[in-house]
């Protein structure tokens, strides 16, 4: 019997997504700092529309408000979207306290 569920992409992906719109320098391993535009964010992951450089596989190390730093991956690209899953999941409190910091206007947060 195993230690629990493993979550797949798929399942993952139902993760409510934030719209949010934060500039972004990442840290690339081979291509150094590149900017990004982040313009949904979940607990598991976020999408940028400007990936036309990165590839499905690529890891980046990213710094959000509250999380700090944190590495996510590529685990999708069509046209000039990607879509990254962290490498860990985000703490539920540390998470609303940054999209509130990400989405100033309060019509753009979820309710709930």
């Amino acid at each position: 019997m195993g230690n629990g569920a493993q979550l797949s992409v798929t399942d993952l992906r139902r993760s409510t997504r934030h719209p949010v719109d934060y500039k972004v320098i990442a840290e690339h391993r081979v291509q150094g700092d590149i900017k990004l535009h982040v313009c949904n964010i979940s607990a598991h992951g976020f999408m940028v529309d400007n990936a036309e450089q990165l590839g499905r596989g690529d890891r980046l190390i990213i710094r959000l408000p509250v999380v700090g730093r944190i590495e996510a991956y590529c685990i999708w690209v069509a046209e000039e979207r990607a879509g990254f899953q962290f490498e860990r999941i985000i703490r539920l409190d540390d998470f609303m306290s940054m999209i509130r910091e990400l989405q100033p206007n309060p019509a753009l947060r979820r309710r709930g």
